[in-house]
């Protein structure tokens, strides 16, 4: 077992929770409009999300390990390209953050939630995401690949529920700090850059 492969993991998956998108952008923006429960029931819905997509990659994924080394190898090597491509087009990308706080209806706690779960569920990116991440952090000859990706969606989820759970209790302090400070989008956004590009050179390696 390699405790070293889980403690990256779990250092990447929050540089990654960390790094802004749609999904901590849209938590931020509830919870500064409508409160930190309204931000928390948007981040529950989106880490239920992550079941789903943890669950297909686990059967899917092991089933085609298992019949073939090869087969690995191929899909670390895709999956490190893939994120190299996430890399090239955020560094393409206009350095900028925007936080739209415009009016927007109130919804219930549980309408929130149906709707970060959905967000997520119905996002194809986040599969394949999940489908290039997660074969690079096999951290156990013995255990079988499927509760491997098991322990490493539940490890994710965990890290990212911490991460915009705190983004939604600071939501207003985050949001005028980033507002205020001209450097940060160029920041925030060479972070997502390095932290991609950083996890294919791992995965390929």
């Amino acid at each position: 077992m390699s405790w070293e492969t889980l403690y990256l993991f779990c250092l990447a998956s929050t540089l990654l929770a960390l790094a802004p998108g749609p999904d901590n952008i849209f938590v931020m923006v509830q919870s500064m409009v409508y409160g930190v429960r309204s931000g928390l029931a948007t981040t529950f819905g989106l880490i239920s999300g992550c079941l789903i997509h943890t669950s297909l990659v686990a059967f899917g994924v092991s089933a085609l390990i298992q019949q073939s080394e090869v087969a690995l190898m191929i899909l670390k090597s895709v999956g490190a390209l893939y994120l190299l491509i996430l890399a090239y087009k955020v560094y393409k990308s206009e350095a900028a953050v925007s936080i739209d706080t415009s009016d927007q209806p109130q919804k219930s706690y549980m309408a929130l939630y149906v709707k970060g779960f959905m967000m997520n569920v119905l996002n194809p990116k986040v599969a394949i995401f999940f489908l290039a991440f997660f074969p690079g952090f096999l951290f156990h000859q013995q255990l079988s690949n499927v509760k491997q990706f098991f322990i490493l969606g539940l490890i994710f989820m965990l890290v990212s529920l911490i991460v915009f759970s705190t983004l939604a209790y600071l939501a207003g302090k985050i949001s005028n700090y980033v507002k205020q400070q001209k450097a940060a989008p160029i920041v925030l956004k060479w972070m997502q850059v390095i932290v991609f590009v950083a996890i294919a050179i791992y995965i390929v390696l």
